[in-house]
Order: C-alpha cells, then sequence, then structure tokens
C-alpha cells in the first residue's frame, strides 16, 4: 500500500522520502509542487488551502505522514491548522489510513523546556504553541473517541542539509560565511539541543513502519551532547575556518527588526526558548530502536556542505 507524504518537499518531507525507500516502492509525495526524491515516487500537485483536496491525497494511503509547514505566522497558523488537521483526519478514518503527524515543542510547560520528555506538561506558553495544543487534542481526541490510529513525532529546534531556513543556518551560518558575528537569541551559554533532520527522517520512518508504536507521542532521535549555543556556534566556525564572533540579539532589536522582516514579528513570543537550557530527551525512541543521534560534529560538517552559502 501507499504510504504519502502530505507536505513533500521541505527540511523533513526530503530525507522521509529516502529513508521510506527502505519500507515500501509506493511514496506519494502531496504538496502544491512536488519533486521526485527516488525515482519510483509518484506526484500528486495538491493545494491543501483547499480542503477539498486534502481527502485526494489521503486516498489510498496505508499511512500519511503529515510534514507541512505553513507560513509561519500566527493568525496564519489559527486560520489554517484546525481546519487541515479536521479535514486529515477525516479523510485518514474515511479510507483507513494511518496518521503520522510531525510536530514541535511549541505547547510544552515553560517548565519543562529544561528537560522535555513525552511526558512533559501541555501548557503552551505562547500563541503559535496554543495552535499546536489544539491540533495534538485534535488528534488524540479521535484516537480516544473514533478510532483513528495515529502518532506523533516530536522534534526539538532542528538544523540540517536542505534546511536553509533553520536558525544554525540563517543566524550563524550565513553570518560567518559574511565574516559577520553569529547571532543569538537570549542567553547563548545556556544548553540548546538540536535535531538533525536526517535523523528526525529516519526515526519517522521507522515509527511508522513498527506495528507497537502506534496511538503515542514520540520524540524523535536528537543529540545527547549538551552543548551550549556558544559550542553549537564554535562548531559551525571551526568548520568555516573562521572566528566565532556573536552578537547577542536583545528583545528590543528583534521587535526592531521586525519592522522590516516579518518573519521576525513572529519571535519575541518564542524567546522564552533561549534564556534558559533546552534539552530534548529522546531516549524512548532510541531505546525501542537501538538507534543513536549524528554527533553535532558530523551533523555540522553535512550542514556546510549541503548549503555551501
Amino acid at each position: 500500500m501507499t504510504q504519502t507524504i502530505l507536505g513533500a518537499g521541505g527540511a523533513i518531507g526530503i530525507p522521509l522520502a529516502r529513508e521510506l525507500k527502505a519500507f515500501t516502492s509506493e511514496i506519494r509525495l502531496a504538496g502544491r509542487n512536488p519533486k521526485k526524491v527516488n525515482d519510483t515516487d509518484l506526484l500528486l500537485p495538491v493545494d491543501v488551502n483547499d480542503l477539498t483536496q486534502v481527502e485526494k491525497a489521503v486516498a489510498g494511503s496505508s499511512v500519511v505522514y503529515v510534514t507541512i509547514g505553513f507560513e509561519y505566522n500566527l493568525k496564519t497558523w489559527q486560520r489554517l491548522w484546525p481546519p487541515f488537521i479536521g479535514a486529515v483526519i477525516d479523510a485518514c478514518l474515511k479510507h483507513q489510513a494511518r496518521l503520522v503527524f510531525f510536530d514541535n515543542v511549541y505547547m510544552y510547560d515553560k517548565a519543562a523546556i529544561p528537560f522535555m520528555s513525552e511526558g512533559a506538561a501541555v501548557v503552551p506558553p505562547c500563541g503559535k504553541g496554543k495552535v499546536r495544543a489544539q491540533v495534538r487534542a485534535m488528534i488524540l481526541e479521535a484516537v480516544e473517541k473514533r478510532g483513528l490510529t495515529a502518532l506523533i513525532a516530536r522534534a526539538a529546534d532542528f538544523y540540517g542539509p536542505e534546511n536553509r531556513n533553520s536558525l544554525l543556518e540563517i543566524m550563524v551560518a550565513q553570518n560567518l560565511r559574511k565574516g559577520k558575528k553569529a547571532q543569538a537569541f537570549g542567553d547563548p551559554g545556556r544548553i540548546h539541543t538540536f535535531t538533525y533532520t536526517p535523523d528526525a527522517a529516519r526515526a519517522t520512518a521507522l515509527l511508522g513502519n513498527a506495528p507497537d508504536t502506534w496511538n503515542q507521542e514520540w520524540h524523535v532521535t536528537t543529540t545527547k551532547e549538551k552543548l551550549t549555543m556558544l559550542d553549537w556556534i564554535g562548531l559551525v566556525a571551526k568548520e568555516l575556518n573562521t572566528e566565532p564572533k556573536i552578537q547577542k540579539v536583545p528583545v528590543w532589536m528583534v521587535r526592531m527588526l521586525g519592522l522590516f522582516v516579518p518573519v521576525m514579528r513572529e519571535f519575541p513570543e518564542m524567546l522564552y526558548q533561549y534564556d534558559r537550557d533546552y534539552l530534548f530527551d529522546s531516549s524512548k525512541i532510541e531505546n525501542r530502536f537501538g538507534i543513536t543521534a549524528t554527533t553535532p560534529v558530523e551533523g555540522i560538517r553535512k550542514m556546510l556542505a549541503s548549503n555551501p552559502g
């Protein structure tokens, strides 16, 4: 049976398509302008803003992976995420497809950020977190009351090949390549774990093709090294053979940048993640599958090699 990636083509969708080849030759890539990752991929152009097209993407699928990323804007998220997930759930139930939802940590309570596990309290401290909590609740309610078979695969902040929008790429690597200072939110002396995107894709593919992973929440494989943002910046600088010069970006500067760069307007509510330690525990999936994360040194090297500037 076909396994479908709804939201193909992004930082997770591309490596996920590669990983799914180990489990099936029937991979369908659904998105606005899908492109083949594997020679045998099936392409299905869909506009998910038109909810009537969601069922077309789901029909005939045994597993549907939702890796889509809507515009990083609170009002857009509030408007699009709940009805989209509602349509996905309805379509999965109608066509007896299992759902894998790729998620982030925005719904976790602030107090959980220094050590996040799958049991962390869901008390969203920001608007985007409230949207994520709503989506999570919709999926879990459909599992409990409507018979949906689903799982949630959750990642920390991520970086890696084919991901030009990561914090480490935009604020660190791009600036250092230009001879500028790397920029850092909050307290760069705090620990901040990152998920390497190929690791996330591998973990998601494993979860979607195992018999005992369903109707649960999982953290995808993430580095255990307790590196601070200063350490990460140092790794990038060393690989680029340059000095790890750093500029701290205070809240007032983020707000000022937001006057000229729309996406920066969305960051002030997220800055709580950078003023404290940010540790993401993935021991559950590591123990289940016997897998470990790519080391930060190797991950940074591959990220920079794939995005040479």
